[in-house]
């Protein structure tokens, strides 16, 4: 079942009553966990820029859309390389500022998975 995303303000969002203080994945089957932020990090030296290593390991088989808040400023990308991931597995991706990406997420039907950044 995927889980409600109540609120977010910078450096927290708060799902399914739960509160985080730290980027998270949304899962197809609602588990949350923490982004693995290294994934990017470790290429672009920011986790602004979503490698094709964190594309791998967030997209789930199935998967027909990925919702990403982009950050409250909205500085979240995919690289060129990410982006054909997602394009090759028939995945759209919606990215937007994680206020804006919080309502994209509630109103998602079908197979979705999400990726939020809580900071700038």
């Amino acid at each position: 079942m995927k889980p409600k995303i109540e609120k977010t303000m910078f450096g927290l969002i708060v799902i399914g009553g739960q509160k985080y203080e730290y980027d998270v994945i949304i899962h197809l089957n609602g588990v949350v966990e923490k982004r693995k932020k290294k994934l990017s990090k470790a290429i672009f030296g920011t986790s602004h820029i979503i490698s094709i290593q964190e594309a791998k390991y967030v997209y789930e088989e199935g998967a027909r859309q990925l919702v990403v808040g982009g950050g409250q400023d909205g500085m979240v990308k995919l690289s060129a390389e990410a982006a054909e991931f997602f394009k090759k597995m028939d995945c759209t991706v919606d990215i937007s500022p994680t206020p804006q990406a919080l309502e994209a997420w509630n109103k998602a039907e079908g197979k979705a998975i999400g990726l939020f950044h809580v900071t700038c």
